[in-house]
């Protein structure tokens, strides 16, 4: 194991990184470090939860120049990522005067143009805005050095693809370029080739075809479609989850699943696409300050990086073999143990299955007490509306496989 001040480090970045607890490097620390300060591109593959925000903030702060000029550029697909990043980048710089911003979309260009007004050293941001911040005039590109494209394999999927392409094209030639992601898709590594002047280095930590930890333990219930709810309240009391995200497939079924909860008493905090991004900023520092459960959908469910994790609750069974992936990958960071829970219906066996074949992982089968709350009062659900032909409200149940599409119709109260 390879501790940071092992690296030829400055003594106060070796000092601020072990303010902050970090004093032996993980895997892909150890392995990308030395090639970054060595002058050569990186593209690293390794899972979430691995450590892969040092490996670039760390060398990024050991060659920075003592300027006002903006030398590093950190891009990241999500805003929730960016400031995860950003925080990460402050708490190592501080103690070495190195300025950090974040821009990102949702919230006032205004507040942003301003603190790109005090020079910052890095800029971390989503590629929309920084776009708009550089047509502005804002954002002045001209001295970057170091280019970090973070999580490259959601920006693929986002379709940012034609961004990154535009911001990079606008980046001084002579710079270093490092690609981070879980996975490798030709798309974003051909960018990212194109782009990179002088050596590339590979870095591939973990098997290639390893998706989801081993730490990982996978288990399932099978209720009733009607008792969703109750076989929910069931497991939290069986089981004792001491800090959970439970996934909802809607932005409806989350909202439904933070008043269950807070109907029952648990301390839940919600966190979708529909609140502002002041209100899911607020939630995640809520659920990051010691809040049991986060009620989510998936905007949630790649790059976060919250510490200590232990379980992964799907409020049914995820459309997608790579939803379930993205999904348990919350848990079980940096090889701790956690739990991956997916309370199901009789017809989601088939996409149980699915995610044993598919994720090569043994899921295994929970028996819930529901006989407690089989005579709770809870809320109104309504999944989907549709009228029959006495144009009487029916409640469609939506995706019944992974990979098709079905409908059956159910009362509007469980």
């Amino acid at each position: 194991m390879t501790n940071f001040s092992e690296m030829n480090l400055k003594p106060e970045l070796v000092d601020s990184l072990r303010r902050i607890g970090f004093v032996a490097a993980t895997d892909v620390q150890a392995q990308t470090i030395p090639k970054v300060l060595e002058g050569k591109n990186v593209i690293v593959r390794a899972q979430t939860g691995t450590g892969k925000t040092a490996a670039f903030i760390v060398p990024i702060m050991q060659m920075l120049k003592p300027s006002n000029d903006l030398e590093a550029l950190i891009i990241a697909p999500t805003r929730e990522l960016a400031l995860q990043v950003s925080k990460f980048a402050q708490a190592v710089g501080k103690q070495m005067n190195i300025y950090v911003t974040t821009v990102y979309g949702g919230v006032s260009i205004n507040m942003q143009i301003q603190a790109l007004r005090n020079r910052p050293n890095i800029v971390v941001g989503t590629p929309g805005r920084i776009i708009d911040l550089f047509k502005r005039g804002a954002l002045n590109l001209s001295k970057v050095r170091f280019l970090v494209l973070d999580e490259g394999d959601i920006m693929l999927d986002m379709g940012f693809i034609d961004d990154i392409d535009y911001i990079i094209s606008n980046l001084p030639e002579k710079r270093q370029t490092m690609l981070f992601s879980a996975t490798m898709p030709s798309g974003i590594v051909k960018i990212a080739e194109q782009y990179s002047h002088g050596e590339i280095s590979r870095i591939t930590i973990g098997k290639e075809e390893e998706h989801i930890g081993s730490t990982i333990k996978h288990v399932y219930a099978i209720v009733p479609y009607r008792m969703k709810f109750q076989g929910l309240l069931a497991y939290i009391k069986e089981y004792e989850p001491k800090k959970a995200i439970i996934f909802a497939r809607t932005k409806y079924e989350a909202n439904t699943l933070h008043r269950v909860l807070l109907s029952q008493g648990h301390e839940a905090i919600l966190m979708h696409g529909g609140l502002t991004q002041s209100k899911r900023e607020y939630s995640l520092s809520g659920f990051r300050r010691g809040a049991r459960f986060l009620i989510a959908t998936n905007v949630a469910s790649r790059g976060l990086d919250i510490a200590g994790i232990t379980h992964i609750i799907n409020f049914g069974a995820p459309d997608s073999i790579d939803v379930y992936i993205h999904r348990v990958g919350r848990t079980a960071r940096l090889g701790k143990d956690g739990v991956a829970v997916t309370i199901a219906d009789p017809s989601q066996l088939k996409q149980i299955g699915e995610i044993e074949d598919y994720a090569n992982v043994r899921m295994t089968r929970i028996e819930l007490n529901l006989e407690p709350f089989r005579n709770i009062r809870l809320p109104i659900y309504e999944e989907r509306r549709d009228f029959g032909r006495r144009g009487e409200q029916r409640v469609g149940r939506g995706p019944r496989g992974m990979f098709g599409r079905g409908r059956s119709n159910y009362h509007r109260r469980y």
